[in-house]
Parts: C-alpha cells; structure tokens; sequence
C-alpha cells in the first residue's frame, strides 16, 4: 500500500517540529515541513479574528498530501483553510490548543495539562515528540569516546519565556549545584544547550565546568540524542515541558531544575504534577544527593498514533 503523505505546518521552533514531526512518524506518513509566515498585518491579529483567506498567509500550498499536522498559532489559519478546501480529502490534525472553534480540526492533540475537552480531542501526558529508541541508538557513539568517568550526568538546557527569565541568579545557582553533584558523585557533565538557550549562558557554561566536562556549545541534535542515550541521570530545565516529555522516553531518572516562576506557571505545575505522579520526575534535590528510580518509558506518540490510523478510513484520502 502507498504511504500516505503529510504536510506539516509550523512556525519553526523546535518544540513545534519536534511535536509535528513525531506524529508523523508515528503514522508511517512521507511528510514535508511547511514553515508559515502570516502576511504582514496578520501576524498581529489573534486566529480567532483572522479570516480564513488565502490573503492572510504568504505560503502557497497546492494539495499533495493526505493528512494536515499543525503547531501553533501562525498555522492554525492555513489549516483550517486547507480543511474547507479539500473537505474530506484531507484530515486535518492540530497540536495544542488553536484558541479557536474546535470544530474546524478534525482532531486536536492537546497534553492533560492544558485541561482542554472537546469530542475531538485526545489528550497526551505530556508533549509528543519526534525521538524514537533507535535514533538514539543510532547515536550513542557522537559522544561516546569522550566519556572518560563510570557515570554521566545530562544538563539539558532550554531557555527564557514569559514565565522563566534565566537571571544570572538562577544561572549561578544551577551552575553550582551541578558542580557540587558532580563532584560528590564523580560524575562527567554533558552540557546540551537548545534553540532557545541564550548565548551568554553557552558561554559561561563554557567558562564555569573545568576541561573533563562535555560542553556542546552549539546546538546538535546528534549530541541530544547520544546524551540521552548515555546519561545515568538526566537534569532538564523547568522551562521546558517538551524536552522533559522527550526525555522520558529513556526510563532514566529525570531532576527537574526549578527556577523562580515571573507569573503564575499553573499550566506548568499541572504537567509536574502529572509526571511526579507517573514517576518520571522529581525536582533536583536541595542535599544534591541524586536518587534512581525507574518508571514506564512514555512515547504517547505512538498510542495517539493508534488511534488516528484507525480513523483513516472514514476518509476519501484520494
């Protein structure tokens, strides 16, 4: 049987391609990215307020796909367009909450800690991602020659939002204590940065850990995957919830960082909350002593995926 084929738009971000990419994969689609751009004025207006016109995006999409995955706000427009268009030719799938009529996807992929319901939503405990177990197999060797202690410890590092605003403070103060943990236990550090992660905390990652330590200083996906698949213990930045769905794909323990919140970070505390009560993480302990445990590995892109292909045949993918 012939692959079916995906468009999958996004505004770019990592989190975003991640998440798109993920489910792709998950239901065996040859896919193609589509980064939207909103004409001008538009990029200003909330999609509730936009038209569904061809006028609002500078994208031009010509039907050679079957399934429509979006993420994130710019794309909601040119999905819903694509969807009136081609009516049930196409499936249109969006990630997130669109801050529109759910009735204009025909599902929406929303994580439980986003506390969305409609007749079309499916929840994830957490965010879906792309990460599969032999990409990471793939790539345990990238960082593996460098490793010269019997334990690793991964830092993965996001960056400033609207919530978290990565002070020199917190800096400092996460730059010790993972000094004083891996001293205390012998561990080698594997520093990963990401697309948000400011340049000036790069550097003085860079500055701060001594010559032993592994700082990737710039942003490699293949120095990610081999991190994940090296480390013992995995510590992710509170900022981030897609990286800490990702990393729990391992089964290995995951120490949350906890920065000081600028405003009220209730979607935040809900999914800490969720992945406490499934095991999968607990915060950097204040004695930095580093407990393991083990937990289910989650890859919820896969069960949603289950799904979806089940809904396939209600449709006139032709």
């Amino acid at each position: 049987m012939t692959k079916l084929k995906g468009i999958l738009l996004t505004e770019g971000m990592h989190g975003m391609i991640s998440q798109v990419e993920g489910l792709a994969k998950a239901l065996d689609l040859e896919f193609i990215h589509e980064k939207i751009e909103l004409n001008i004025f538009w990029k200003l207006i909330p999609p509730r307020f936009t038209p569904v016109q061809s006028y609002a995006f500078k994208n031009n999409i010509n039907k050679d796909f079957n399934i429509v995955i979006s993420c994130g706000r710019k794309s909601v427009i040119p999905s819903i367009f694509l969807k009136r268009k081609y009516k049930n030719q196409i499936m249109n799938i969006h990630i997130q909450d669109p801050k529109v009529s759910l009735d204009n996807f025909d599902l929406i992929i929303a994580p439980e800690h986003d506390s969305l319901d409609g007749k079309n939503v499916l929840k994830s405990k957490g965010a879906i991602h792309y990460l599969r177990n032999d990409e990471l197999k793939e790539n345990e060797n990238y960082l593996k020659s460098r490793i010269n202690r019997e334990k690793t410890l991964a830092l993965i590092v996001g960056g400033p939002n609207k919530y978290y605003d990565y002070n020199n403070n917190s800096i400092n103060e996460l730059f010790l204590s993972m000094k004083k943990i891996i001293d205390l236990n012998n561990f080698q550090l594997i520093f990963i940065p990401s697309m948000r992660t400011p340049q000036n905390v790069i550097d003085k990652a860079n500055e701060f850990f001594d010559k032993n330590q592994i700082i990737i200083t710039d942003v490699d996906k293949k120095a990610y995957l081999s991190s994940l698949k090296l480390a013992d213990h995995i510590v992710v930045t509170c900022d981030s919830t897609s990286m800490i769905s990702e990393a729990a794909m391992t089964g290995k323990p995951i120490h949350v960082a906890q920065m000081p919140a600028m405003k009220k970070n209730y979607r935040f505390r809900k999914f800490f909350e969720l992945f406490r009560s499934l095991n999968i993480i607990r915060d950097l302990p204040k004695d930095l002593i580093l407990a393991s445990w083990n937990y289910e590995k989650l890859n919820e892109s896969v069960r949603i995926s289950r799904y979806i292909k089940e809904k396939f045949k209600d449709y006139d993918f032709s």
